[in-house]
Formats: structure tokens, C-alpha cells, sequence
């Protein structure tokens, strides 16, 4: 230890029982209590963040006690979703769009629906446009509310070809006809 000069902080009166904090001696096993915190801690958190992980996502499962495991939860029971049967409801705007690389078939199929009574088709009250992909194979008629399911599978009928789908990828339109590689125009 270094040997420091004298100074009149040294001289400290003898009825005073304290040491200074910076010459003191550690006492022992105070590193061992710090240790003992941090460990806590850090079990503490690590197993309050898997419970709440385990919580958010079903995924996982520690099977504890106190969370709801798989044999635990209620399983919905499958319903039947009915079908609506095809029906023609001249009124409902459509949007046609052409998925392939066929130019102006949007107007063809437009047109062929206008004849056929789908004046929801007509130029003006409906839409006609290219789809944003010009590779699409499957014909799809969205719908994007379930009380256009039959005018949707009416579509279906009317071009001969495709599927419906119940979507809110197209909010501009009540019903939308992408036109997909698989539709061949009536002759």
C-alpha cells in the first residue's frame, strides 16, 4: 500500500468508532449476495417472459398448471357454412379484371355478361381494368359480403368456369371477376 503523507484528515478523535468508507475492509461474502440478486432477477424474468410468450402464442406449451394446455381448451366444433344457390342480380356492380395475357378480355367478358343479363357488368356502372398479374390461371369471383354469395356463384355459372371466394381484398366493389388463363369465351 502506498504511504501517503499526513494530513489534517488523518487526525481523526479516538471517541469516534467510525473507519472511513474508503479504508474500511469488505466484509465478506457481499459478492456472493450480489450474486444471489442477479440470479434471482434473472429467473424471475426469464420465467415471467415464457409465461406471458406462452400466454400470447398457443403455440407453445410448458404445460403448467396454472395456463391452459391444448387437452385443456375447448375445440370449436366445425360448422356447415351454407351455400347459396346461383342467382342473377342484374343490379350489383361488378369489376372485371383480366388476369391473363389476352388484351381486352375484361371488355369481352363484360360484354358477355351484359348479354346474359348482368347489367351490374355495363361499361359505367361496373369496372373494367387489367389485374395488377397478368399469370393468372384460376378464374375467381370474389364476393365481399355473404348476401352476394349467389350473385357470385351466378357469375360462376353464367362464365362456366371458376371458383367463389368470400374476400375484402377488393373493397371497391361488392362483387369482383378476375379472369384467370382457364376461362375460354363462348363462341
Amino acid at each position: 500500500m502506498a504511504d501517503f503523507p499526513q494530513d489534517r484528515f488523518d487526525d481523526v478523535p479516538t471517541e469516534v468508532l467510525r473507519v472511513g468508507a474508503h479504508r474500511a475492509p469488505k466484509k465478506k461474502g457481499r459478492g456472493w449476495a450480489a450474486l444471489g440478486w442477479a440470479v434471482l432477477a434473472t429467473v424471475i424474468l426469464t420465467t415471467g417472459g415464457l409465461i406471458g410468450l406462452a400466454a400470447i402464442n398457443s403455440s407453445i406449451n410448458f404445460d403448467l398448471p396454472f395456463l391452459p394446455g391444448p387437452e385443456q381448451e375447448e375445440t370449436p366444433t366445425p360448422t356447415q357454412t351454407p351455400t347459396a344457390e346461383p342467382t342473377l342480380a342484374p343490379d350489383v356492380p361488378l369489376s372485371i379484371l383480366n388476369g391473363t395475357e389476352t388484351p381486352g378480355l375484361a371488355n369481352q367478358v363484360g360484354d358477355a355478361l351484359v348479354e346474359q343479363g348482368w347489367a351490374g357488368a355495363a361499361e359505367g356502372v361496373g369496372s373494367r381494368a387489367n389485374a395488377s398479374a397478368r399469370d393468372i390461371e384460376e378464374t375467381v369471383v370474389y364476393y365481399a359480403d355473404p348476401s352476394y354469395e349467389g350473385a357470385a356463384r351466378g357469375i360462376v355459372l353464367a362464365l362456366g368456369v371458376g371458383e367463389v371466394r368470400l374476400s375484402t381484398d377488393y373493397p371497391g366493389s361488392p362483387v369482383t371477376v378476375v379472369i384467370g388463363s382457364d376461362y375460354k369465351p363462348l363462341p
